[in-house]
């Protein structure tokens, strides 16, 4: 963040391009959030905090901007936890950029936390994208594979496509690139049957939201793969830092599932693959039991659920 405005990475153009975009008001950032430009939990805590800054430079009251940033997604509550935090702070450009410092330092602990749960050779299945795209830096879920790696553990990836808007072909596949991690893409529904043909020793997962019963919202898809996951055995982690944890909500059905655009469904690459009228659900996220959850991989180290605030 610089005085008067922020610069984040479009992700909507990646991986053709690797370029920024700047916006100086709560509005723009607001739609750039709308829009997948700047996505993924961590982030848009950053975001959220990053906004309200916006906000107190331009005027308006932070009670107002934390408000309106919120909105701007409904089911990732990093977003209206970072949003809160700067509008409560005596100087809100300040505390972002504490966020800011503080969500890389945190995804290294949940790094360090988790890489030992990765079995050496580990073939390793995510879903979507929780790299450093979906943080400020280094990633939670892939942050755990990253380091593994590092490591020594040599841990290979399973990259789901994650239809409708690819952030798993699109973002995490050039992120392992980046990082000379061995991966193989596929489409979404090849994961059960990696499972079965037992090519898959672990699941770790971003959140973003995860109950106080332990319940974890994450992208549309996360659900299918824990089912597969307990059915063959496999432990399926979820990698999240505790900001993600809303003590508020007590469990899943508590949780409003984001619904997106019709068309990002109905069109694949600016061409129509159904019917212009189709009747389409697109939501955006799906929710995990805590049943199914072999654990929690925080900056604080593997929890389980119930959590409180003491936790």
């Amino acid at each position: 963040m610089e005085p008067g405005r922020v610069r984040l990475i479009d992700q909507r153009v990646l991986p053709g391009e690797l370029v920024q975009v700047e916006t100086e008001s709560v509005g723009e950032l607001c739609e750039l959030i709308r829009d997948l430009a700047v996505r993924g939990a961590p982030a848009l805590g950053a975001a959220g905090a990053m906004g309200v800054a916006l906000g107190s430079i331009r005027g308006q009251p932070l009670d107002e901007a934390a408000e309106e940033m919120s909105a701007a997604r409904p089911t990732a509550v990093n977003l209206a936890w970072g949003a809160r935090r700067a509008a409560a702070s005596d100087d809100p450009v300040a505390e972002a950029r504490r966020i800011a410092a503080d969500d890389v330092a945190t995804n290294r602990r949940i790094g360090r936390h988790g890489a030992g749960l990765v079995p050496a050779s580990g073939r390793v299945l995510t879903i979507c994208n929780a790299g450093s795209l979906a943080c400020v830096g280094y990633g939670t879920a892939l942050g755990v594979v990253r380091a593994a790696h590092e490591t020594g553990r040599s841990p290979t990836v399973w990259v789901p496509e994650t239809r409708p808007v690819l952030q798993g072909a699109r973002l995490t596949a050039w992120e392992l690139t980046q990082l000379e991690i061995p991966f193989r893409l596929v489409v979404d529904g090849r994961a059960a049957a990696l499972m079965a043909d037992g090519l898959v020793d672990v699941v770790v997962v971003g959140a973003d939201r995860i109950a106080a019963n332990g319940d974890v919202a994450n992208k549309i898809g996360t659900y299918a793969l824990a089912v597969a996951a307990h059915h063959h055995g496999i432990p399926f982690y979820v990698a999240a830092p505790t900001s993600t944890i809303d003590l508020d909500t007590p469990d899943g059905r508590s949780i409003p599932i984001e619904q997106r655009a019709a068309d990002e469904v109905r069109s694949f690459g600016g061409a129509a693959t159904s019917p212009a009228d189709a009747p389409v659900d697109n939501a955006a996220f799906d929710v995990t039991p805590a049943s199914l959850v072999t654990g929690v991989i925080t900056e604080h180290g593997l929890q389980h659920p119930p959590f409180s605030g003491s936790k």
